[in-house]
């Protein structure tokens, strides 16, 4: 019960559902989607009652914290982006600008049911001409813009 704690006395502050409870994802903004008929759609029976829409993309892990990296150095990572409709759906990535040092790497194309990598590459390097004690953060949102909403990919970096 929400009302009561695990040892079954009142519970003195609200509980905070996770956001997948809550029927909608972090760090996205859907978009104002057009009803297109060319695009893949699977009718079949066992979808015909179904509650809610199952489509879009889920960013496998939702956040990339690289930690303190060495100038000069490139650092890559792995991002999995999984499609967890039932309908093929297609994406882009809108790359971030070169003063990060940040760069996406994809194959492009539909994701049917499946998962494509993201490969995040980081060439680190200080922006800032000022002495920051040695230490400059970086931290930019990369977009990922498919058919139903944005997701943006928080990625996180000190460069030492």
């Amino acid at each position: 019960s929400l009302l009561v704690n695990a040892a079954g006395q009142p519970r003195k502050e609200k509980v905070k559902l996770p956001s997948c409870l809550q029927g909608r994802k972090p760090n996205s903004i859907p978009n104002k989607k057009i009803e297109d008929p060319a695009a893949g759609k699977v009718n079949t029976s066992s979808l015909a009652t179904r509650r809610q829409h199952l489509s879009g993309f889920h960013l496998i892990p939702p956040r990339v914290t690289l930690g303190v990296l060495k100038e000069g150095c490139t650092y890559v990572t792995t991002v999995i982006l999984k499609n967890v409709g039932v309908n093929f759906s297609r994406f882009r990535v809108k790359q971030p600008p070169p003063h990060t040092g940040l760069r996406v790497m994809y194959t492009p194309g539909p994701v049917a049911g499946l998962q494509v990598e993201l490969e995040i590459e980081i060439f680190a390097m200080v922006i800032r001409g000022e002495d920051t004690g040695g230490l400059e953060e970086i931290s930019h949102d990369i977009e990922i813009l498919t058919e139903t909403e944005t997701l943006l990919l928080p990625v996180r970096a000190n460069i030492l």
